[in-house]
């Protein structure tokens, strides 16, 4: 693999800053110290830069096999290492559904291929499909996937039994999406008969609301307490929610979880006026009040980890109307520099940034050497210059749906290099495109 040493950067890492060298070998962090006296195949000067754990992404769609026309494993995961994300955990809900081993490892095997990030994907869950999610191996699989809301195909699960049997006997770490299904149909059906064709994302956080998402968040903890399931709900969109969470425990202690993602620490429903459908997410974007509570959650250890979601669609799909529109968008080579604006703003540190994209989800999902900038550790990094600006435009964007909802947006820092396992995967604008990413190994019982 070579070696590499980088210069003098200040490193984030465990709350702490720090100017230092970095010596990689064979994809390894092999010595941190202050001055490094040591020849190395590439030096990359880091002076007056930042260096980062690479961050890892817990939720993303990539949507490869089946749906390759939005995206696919080879685009995103090179949008990934452009935004310095070197790791991802990718959702079942493709097209075959990945509710089998068997289908799982396909997924796999395309990743060895094309992934320029190291990678992992979810088991999916379904009524009928208990079995095979107790065959899933916890130290190869990053976890197993609930929808407790609408999803792809039969990943719906509201069979109460089947929740409850998944729950109690899964052999990893179980996440969730959750809104409460028959609300928001019920829901539904009101404002079509109420709006007609005149209905728009406007009212998207009203008919995928607050009480669906609490209904549901409140029943998958209540679940977790009575089975003893490691739980980690994702993509909270609600104030009211956040009671449901504890900060007066460290997180090795915690046996549930919750993540927040960047379109709803970033928009509100003030947004869909101009935004529309390309902020319509599920669950949807609600308004400045639940936005802020979420990032106070993020601050004060209610909200563990930090993530995308990141669900790409054709611009034609996003153009439709609303009930016909997908809800999703792209997110993942704009989630890191997004947190660094908040920086600026003053409103959240780099390390508290480093410890929920790096940190703590490398810790909640048990992952093998990865998450930190540390001695013996796999060299996943990623150069920041804070101080330069970068412009977002359909010219630098790499998603195969070739939009973004931060289109036009000028964020106050940029990327300058990401690295994989040791090996430069993204170089001041360009990818190299002969780094292929790993399969995340977990340390489990």
């Amino acid at each position: 693999m070579g070696s590499i040493i980088i210069k003098q950067g200040n490193i984030v890492n465990e709350g702490q800053q720090l100017v230092a060298d970095i010596y990689i070998n064979d994809g390894v962090i092999e010595e941190i110290a202050p001055s490094i006296n040591r020849t190395a195949a590439i030096e990359i000067v880091a002076e007056g830069h930042t260096v980062f754990p690479g961050a890892i992404d817990d939720q993303v769609h990539f949507r490869e096999p089946g749906l390759t026309h939005k995206g696919n494993i080879f685009t995103e995961s090179r949008a990934a290492v452009a935004g310095g994300v070197t790791t991802f955990m990718e959702m079942p809900n493709t097209n075959p559904t990945a509710t089998t081993i068997e289908l799982l490892e396909e997924k796999y095997k395309i990743a060895s291929i094309n992934s320029a990030a190291n990678y992992s994907f979810y088991m999916g869950a379904t009524n009928t499909n208990a079995d095979e999610v107790k065959k899933v191996n916890p130290q190869t699989i990053c976890g197993v996937k609930i929808f407790m809301g609408s999803s792809t195909g039969d990943m719906l699960v509201d069979n109460e039994s089947a929740l409850e049997d998944i729950f109690r006997n899964s052999p990893t770490l179980i996440t969730t999406h959750c809104e409460d299904d028959v609300l928001v149909k019920a829901t539904l059906e009101k404002f079509k008969a109420e709006y007609g064709d005149k209905l728009t994302a406007a009212h998207h956080p009203l008919i995928r609301s607050e009480e669906a998402c609490y209904n549901s968040s409140s029943k998958a903890v209540a679940l977790a307490e009575k089975t003893g399931a490691r739980l980690h709900i994702l993509h909270i969109s609600t104030a009211k929610e956040l009671a449901l969470f504890r900060n007066d425990i460290p997180l090795k202690d915690k046996k549930i979880t919750a993540e927040a993602c960047i379109h709803h620490l970033w928009f509100s429903d003030a947004d869909y006026a101009t935004k529309g459908n390309y902020i319509k997410w599920n669950p949807a974007v609600k308004t400045a009040n639940d936005r802020e509570a979420i990032f106070n959650a993020v601050l004060d250890g209610r909200i563990d980890v930090i993530a995308t979601d990141h669900a790409p669609h054709t611009i034609e799909e996003k153009s439709q109307g609303y009930l016909a529109a997908p809800s999703g968008g792209p997110l993942v080579q704009h989630s890191l520099l997004a947190m660094l604006d908040f920086y600026h703003q003053g409103k959240i540190s780099l390390e508290l940034i480093a410890q929920k994209m790096a940190h703590n989800v490398a810790d909640l999902y048990q992952i093998n050497r990865r998450g930190y900038v540390k001695e013996g550790y796999f060299a996943d990094l990623v150069v920041v210059n804070l101080d330069k600006p970068y412009k977002v435009d359909k010219s630098n964007l790499l998603y195969k749906c070739a939009w973004s909802p931060f289109e036009g947006h000028t964020f106050k820092s940029s990327i300058k290099k990401t690295i994989v396992n040791g090996k430069i995967a993204y170089d001041k604008g360009d990818i190299i495109d002969n780094v292929i990413g790993k399969r995340l190994s977990f340390d489990r019982n």
